[in-house]
């Protein structure tokens, strides 16, 4: 977990232009969280959490279906030792 404090400190330490770059690379996340949702395609909890910026085991604690942004995170089903995961867009 991210203490919100430390985020806030660090982000007067940054220039405009590194906060500029920061939200491009938000963006860019959420294009691909977007991409993922609309082409249905199925994500293990390692990349979902690479996705999401966070641990893997953070991914599987909070349950089986949950809201992400603008996307229902849903588990789908387990393929060997991996969980598999759909994100669908919240309109």
């Amino acid at each position: 977990m991210v203490d919100s404090s430390v985020n806030t400190i660090e982000e007067f330490d940054l220039s405009r232009e590194e906060r500029v770059i920061e939200i491009q690379n938000l963006i860019e996340t959420l294009r691909v969280a977007d991409e993922i949702a609309s082409k249905g395609y199925l994500i293990t909890s390692s990349e979902l959490a690479d996705l999401m910026d966070i641990n893997a085991s953070a991914v599987t604690s909070r349950g089986d279906h949950w809201s992400w942004r603008n996307w229902v995170v849903s588990r789908v089903r387990r393929e060997g030792n991996q969980i598999l995961w759909q994100l669908e867009k919240i309109d």
